[in-house]
């Protein structure tokens, strides 16, 4: 097998097994314990899941591809440069994020899904929960969506752009599990703002801060939202 089509297999791996644990992990954990629906302890469970994903994926470079596992050399910056650059990165994804979300509920009236008030019920004062899910989203996805895909998308396309926005489209299409238009339309954009930077700027640590503060924070100010002011959304 070429090496173009290690990176196929590999890129196409990594998809599936991340769309495996979105979609069933917990009805996996639930037929294990006898159990239905979704507690902080099954959700850790699927965190762990992620965490997984991602050693196999080393593995898979290590063993089958025998490359690096991230492609691109890993820059090094300032400390004023990580600061300044993370603040203008959160703030653009919270303000293009919010555009979006607002844009998305006066086209088509959306409402909170299921899985996204259950999810809030879980966090709820579960601040060991907060820091563990934000910790395996900002490492887990910035290593595989920005770190592993998108440089392999553009070895095989010979094309940047194919890069950013593939990656950027596989990253909106894992959170479409939430169930809303929203949910999948807000991680396109951030991953487009996120695959840019590291296109131009090869740091993924940058990435990793600024993913993980992004959730903490939206997760901390939904924790201090009562849930029957959400459910009446």
């Amino acid at each position: 097998m070429s090496l173009n089509g290690k990176y196929s297999l590999g890129i196409l791996l990594t998809f599936v097994l991340l769309t495996l644990v979105m979609l069933y992990a917990i009805p996996v954990i639930n037929t294990m314990m006898g159990t239905a629906g979704i507690t902080s302890e099954k959700f850790f469970y699927t965190r762990l899941a992620l965490w997984v994903v991602l050693i196999l994926i080393f593995l898979y470079t290590f063993f089958v591809e025998k490359q690096s596992f991230l492609l691109w050399k890993e820059r090094k910056y300032p400390i004023a440069f990580y600061l300044a650059t993370i603040t203008k990165m959160y703030f653009t994804c919270l303000i293009g994020g919010g555009f979006l979300s607002a844009l998305v509920q006066m086209l088509t009236h959306e409402k909170f899904s299921n899985t996204l008030l259950n999810l809030i019920l879980i966090f709820k004062n579960n601040y060991a929960l907060i820091v563990w899910t934000c910790i395996t989203a900002g490492v887990v996805e910035e290593f595989l969506m920005r770190g592993y895909i998108q440089p392999r998308l553009e070895k095989i396309y010979h094309n940047p752009y194919f890069g950013i926005i593939i990656s950027a489209v596989l990253f909106g299409m894992l959170h479409s599990t939430y169930g809303t238009v929203a949910q999948v339309l807000i991680p396109f954009f951030i991953g487009v703002v996120f695959a840019a930077f590291y296109k131009f700027y090869s740091n993924i640590k940058i990435l990793i801060i600024c993913h993980f503060m992004y959730d903490f924070i939206s997760l901390m100010l939904m924790n201090f939202i009562h849930f029957k002011s959400i459910s009446a959304l």
